[in-house]
């Protein structure tokens, strides 16, 4: 099942996508006239908070609805799936491609421990066919394509066995990223200096697209045999597998959660590909279109504007 947040006759909505991914059925308003736990869909993380009770839930509106029911996509817009996550963690150096195209070499401690950092979620977030923001600090604008798993069960202290009953699904995330920020000049920069740049480049708004919709795990059964791949202005940046991360997904969720407790409709992106701009030295300007897709999932594109903030 594929599943939606949408923006239609002037309310933000929950929606089942069709299997042709065609057109949309208006979860909330299935529920609102069928006088059945309109809460469940107020929004994307009410319904994964009602766990598989939820997502049967979902199924079966989605399955009664008839032709009539079915919205063409271009009558509405979609949204990030989950427009503001309560955690929003990301992987870095994830790929052993992508930290040797950063002109590292290999360590023993890149294979070792994951490297998490986190975005902050209300201001980061965008959806599909929404603006990535060049705002006026911005010398570096780089592109990271990436598998985003989305937690639909609270989550504290999971085994690895166990991490993926934990999933409600997987979406698509743009790792938007300044490489070279500098807001204020300082005398020196000390190597903790530099990597708080780094992090700091992450936190821009619009640097964190989402979409377009949530597949959920009884359709992607195995997040490690999915293909990946950028695309800028059309031309191929990236690609890869997702069987080629370091840490899979479900050590990836027992390392998170062995510190964080993980809440439903919390999101981790799960580290990019080679191919980012970084190693050409080519990077983003306004006017530019970037998609990024994934096998099983979709689409997610978005276009590269200036900003004045």
């Amino acid at each position: 099942m594929k599943l939606a947040t949408i923006e239609f006759d002037g309310r933000r909505c929950v929606a089942a996508v069709t299997p042709d991914n065609d057109a949309v059925i208006n979860l909330t308003a299935a529920a609102e006239q069928a006088g059945d736990a309109p809460a469940l869909f107020a929004d994307m993380i009410a319904l994964l908070e009602a766990g598989a009770e939820g997502l049967a839930r979902a199924a079966a509106l989605a399955r009664a609805a008839s032709d009539t029911d079915h919205i063409p996509l271009s009558d509405i817009k979609l949204c990030a799936p989950v427009p503001c996550p309560r955690k929003l963690l990301l992987l870095a150096g994830n790929f052993l491609d992508h930290i040797k195209e950063s002109h590292h070499v290999i360590a023993p401690q890149d294979k070792e421990t994951p490297r998490v950092f986190m975005k902050p979620p209300s201001s980061t977030v965008i959806g599909p066919g929404d603006a990535i923001k060049i705002p006026p600090i911005a010398r570096a604008i780089d592109w990271e394509g990436e598998l985003a798993v989305v937690i639909g069960r609270r989550a504290k202290g999971v085994k690895r066995d166990d991490a993926l009953d934990y999933v409600a699904g997987y979406t698509i995330m743009n790792d938007v990223s300044e490489r070279q920020l500098k807001i204020w000049d300082r005398s020196e920069s000390r190597p903790r200096d530099e990597w708080f740049d780094w992090l700091n480049g992450k936190w821009l708004d619009t640097f964190a697209p989402q979409g377009p919709w949530i597949v959920t795990t009884d359709d992607i059964p195995d997040p490690q045999a999915l293909d990946i791949s950028t695309y800028v202005n059309d031309e191929r940046k990236q690609h890869s597998s997702t069987s080629q991360m370091i840490f899979p997904v479900p050590e990836i969720i027992e390392y998170i959660s062995a510190m964080v407790t993980l809440d439903p409709g919390d999101l981790i992106s799960t580290g990019t590909v080679a191919g980012v701009g970084a190693a050409t030295g080519n990077f983003l300007k306004a006017g530019d279109r970037v998609n990024v897709t994934i096998t099983d999932i979709g689409e997610l594109h978005n276009t590269v504007i200036n900003s004045d903030e």
